[in-house]
């Protein structure tokens, strides 16, 4: 077997308003149409999708909540992080930058999901 591309990651979600909230408008994700029968929303990065899915009884549980990096995470790059920085501190979202020094933080989705945003 030969892996040649990740294609998309599925993301749960309780409240599908306040997800497309912080990934379409929060994140600046494109929205994509999508023509099935449950509900939920893409979105597209370049050749990659990110698929939410919405689960009324979702509710997710950090294991590390000292170190938000150590938890199951989405890894996003950035041509600036400063500006990511502004975006999510002018929608109060709280950050968390990488303690590893490297240009990165870390923040939560309204449900709890983490997104990690590298400066690329």
């Amino acid at each position: 077997m030969q892996i040649i591309q990740c294609l998309h990651t599925a993301i749960l979600v309780s409240n599908l308003e306040k997800a497309e909230y912080f990934y379409g408008k929060v994140l600046g994700l494109t929205k994509v149409d999508r023509n099935l029968k449950y509900p939920g929303a893409w979105y597209q990065i370049a050749d990659y999708q990110i698929h939410l899915m919405v689960d009324a009884n979702f509710g997710n549980q950090k294991h590390n909540a000292e170190k938000w990096g150590r938890n199951p995470h989405l890894a996003l790059g950035v041509v600036n992080l400063e500006e990511a920085i502004t975006e999510l501190q002018k929608h109060n979202y709280p950050i968390q930058m990488s303690a590893s020094g490297r240009p990165a933080l870390f923040v939560h989705d309204p449900d709890g999901n983490i997104i990690e945003i590298s400066q690329r």
